[in-house]
């Protein structure tokens, strides 16, 4: 009979080489990832002693950022939101090629309906009735293109606020940010920014095209000043949304 170790005071075996003794945890072989127990942590949690990151925090500055309800997605970069702003701007454009188209199209006819008076003799009284015609005519139509002009300039504004605002408030991307797969969403929660959130991005840009378009380009030109790494614009930084790749 053997009693193991003369050393050993308890006069136990040791265990066989590379298997481990009692007390100790299974180690899994080579190859295969350790099971939740002791001293491993449920998968999809972290490690134990390291504290999960709080929604809004930067992943080591890598462009990657934790959103409630979203996980770890990543920022857009300024290449894609200026692509994206391009798409916008286009569709805009048509629209006030149209608008424009029309607006002219109407000043045309109304100049063309204005009584010519060239073939009638001056000394005639015929010729001081057309002449009168004529600048009643003139009147009316100055009076229509002036208001096919605001209308349209109106009609023009009503649609880039609808565009801008609304898709933003209700899907979180206009059809440029679709075409590259970002979107905005409320930092806080991870939502859409909705009707509060979507107005506020939209009127701070608006507001600084009143000085002569420069406080709208420094809007859009902001998320170059924010420090955070999150690109922040001023008017995301007020309807605390930011913009993400889907």
């Amino acid at each position: 009979m053997s009693f193991g170790d003369p050393n050993n005071p308890y006069g136990q075996q040791q265990p066989p080489q590379g298997q481990p003794g009692y007390g100790y945890p299974q180690q899994a072989p080579q190859g295969v990832p350790p099971q939740a127990g002791y001293g491993y942590p449920q998968q999809g949690q972290p490690p134990y002693g390291v504290p999960p990151q709080a929604p809004g925090t930067l992943q080591a500055n890598n462009g990657y950022i934790n959103v409630a309800g979203l996980g770890t997605v990543q920022v857009a970069t300024m290449g894609r939101r200026f692509g994206a702003r391009l798409i916008d701007g286009l569709i805009i454009g048509v629209l006030y090629f149209i608008l424009s188209s029309v607006v002219f199209a109407g000043v045309f006819s109304a100049a063309n309906d204005i009584k010519d008076c060239t073939g009638i003799d001056p000394m005639s009284p015929q010729y001081s009735t057309c002449l009168n015609e004529a600048s009643a005519q003139a009147g009316e139509a100055a009076g229509g293109i002036f208001a096919a002009f605001f209308g349209g300039m109106l009609i023009l504004g009503l649609a880039t606020l609808l565009y801008e605002w609304l898709m933003i408030a209700f899907v979180g991307a206009t059809v440029g940010k679709m075409a590259l797969g970002l979107k905005v969403v409320k930092e806080n929660t991870g939502q859409v920014p909705g009707i509060g959130g979507g107005f506020i991005r939209w009127i701070i840009p608006m507001v600084g095209a009143f000085l002569c378009g420069i406080g709208q380009i420094l809007v859009y030109l902001s998320p170059f000043f924010d420090n955070s790494g999150k690109l922040q614009g001023w008017h995301d930084r007020a309807a605390g949304t930011i913009v993400v790749k889907k």
